[in-house]
């Protein structure tokens, strides 16, 4: 007992050190996973784990919180569950994963991207605890959040407590913006009611989740949040002494998640949202599109923090990447889009401006795919309001009082 006491804290006092590099102990961002493992460690101590983790489930040293773990004695890892794009993060949108096992360890890694989108009893049977630990972007149709909803969803119904590892939302933990989720547009895609930019930390949706009763009336977690420490609420992941890792295929950069709540709304359309290049999300296009003329179209507004340029490009079926892409092989013009003011530039606003200017332009070339736009928007009116021609601004205003209504809601589950 007495080694297996030393050879413990001889880790933390290594781990202490490692985090304690390149910048003051009080000005270091600690990640929850940070301090589960050099302050709470006795709340997983001897306990059986299933993790919901994936490749961006690193300490702030950059070391995995799975493979830290298995060298740990004190603790068991029972299973492994991973989101979509898997574990290792290198399946493109929407591509089914399968599960795995580790030859030499037994470990056993479940998809809750495959056969299931929420655990089933034998991916949780015996553990006495689950650990989730995932790097979100901030907008609510980005699938990990639905993951973890289902995960506490199914630990409610086991009785198996869990312990959400607290992360930094990219976009800051102040910016809300964007429709609120209508429950009659509930889906993979928008799991629960909240604006498409929702400012929360994943630890806090957890909450907000819980909160509210989300997972089912007769369902009620047993959740534990390890907060992080230094972070604030002003902060956006460029701010931070954090390594970057791309949290999914077409999430290249940081940039990229400061655009994707605009330009994600075309996976809706017919557009091009920029799949099969090297610039996802961050250019747009269509064979039809006179780029000089949209450009025109959207100076009209009141655009600040952005510049938008000229393009050309042609998709490519990139594997593990993006699949049969829009328009693959076909050469599409558009625009580029480059953000020079992070605190000015208002993503859910340009999404509705774009679209609104594409239609004005390309009426009778634009398509909607009805329901997928309507379940990222999270709602109808949007869709049936742009078709009508409704100025862009006045669709943008008139979400403001619902919006309004959940920034109320939320302020139960800050906690920073």
């Amino acid at each position: 007992m007495i080694k297996t006491l030393l050879t413990f804290f001889l880790f933390l006092s290594f781990f202490s050190v490692n985090c304690s590099q390149d910048q003051p102990a009080n000005k270091k961002i600690m990640l929850g996973s940070d301090i589960l493992l050099s302050e709470k460690f006795d709340l997983i101590l001897n306990k059986r784990l299933t993790l919901l983790v994936n490749h961006t489930s690193l300490l702030s040293d950059g070391t995995h919180l799975l493979d830290t773990l298995l060298k740990i004695n004190q603790v068991k890892v029972l299973n492994v569950l991973s989101p979509e794009h898997g574990f290792e993060g290198n399946f493109s949108a929407g591509t089914k994963v399968t599960d795995t096992t580790n030859k030499d360890s037994s470990l056993h890694f479940f998809s809750l991207y495959g056969k299931t989108l929420k655990p089933t009893d034998e991916m949780l049977n015996g553990s006495d605890l689950i650990l989730i630990d995932l790097q979100d972007v901030g907008s609510r149709f980005y699938t990990y959040i639905s993951t973890m909803f289902y995960v506490l969803q199914a630990a409610a119904g086991m009785n198996i407590p869990l312990i959400v590892l607290d992360r930094p939302n990219p976009y800051s933990g102040n910016i809300v913006d964007g429709p609120v989720l209508k429950n009659s547009f509930q889906s993979f895609i928008g799991i629960a009611p909240l604006p498409i930019i929702h400012g929360m930390t994943i630890g806090e949706i957890a909450d907000y989740f819980c909160g509210e009763v989300l997972p089912g009336k007769n369902l009620r977690p047993d959740i534990q949040i390890i907060k992080m420490q230094n972070w604030s609420r002003d902060l956006f992941y460029d701010d931070l002494d954090l390594k970057w890792i791309k949290p999914s295929p077409n999430i290249s950069d940081f940039e990229t998640i400061l655009v994707y709540p605009s330009t994600c709304l075309l996976e809706g359309t017919n557009i091009s949202e920029g799949r099969g290049t090297q610039k996802p999300f961050l250019q747009i296009g269509a064979p039809f599109i006179n780029p000089e003329d949209l450009i025109n179209e959207l100076k009209k507004f009141d655009l600040s923090g952005i510049e938008i340029l000229s393009t050309q490009f042609i998709p490519q079926d990139l594997h593990g990447v993006a699949e049969s892409p829009k328009y693959e092989g076909k050469t599409c013009n558009g625009i580029t889009i480059s953000i020079t003011d992070k605190l000015k530039f208002k993503a859910v606003k340009f999404g509705i401006q774009l679209i609104s200017s594409l239609i004005k332009l390309y009426g009778d070339k634009i398509n909607f795919r009805e329901e997928h736009f309507d379940r990222l928007i999270g709602n109808s009116t949007v869709r049936e309001s742009l078709m009508k021609q409704i100025p862009a601004d006045d669709i943008y205003n008139s979400f403001t009082d619902e919006l309004e209504n959940f920034k109320q809601i939320r302020k139960k589950y800050l906690l920073y």
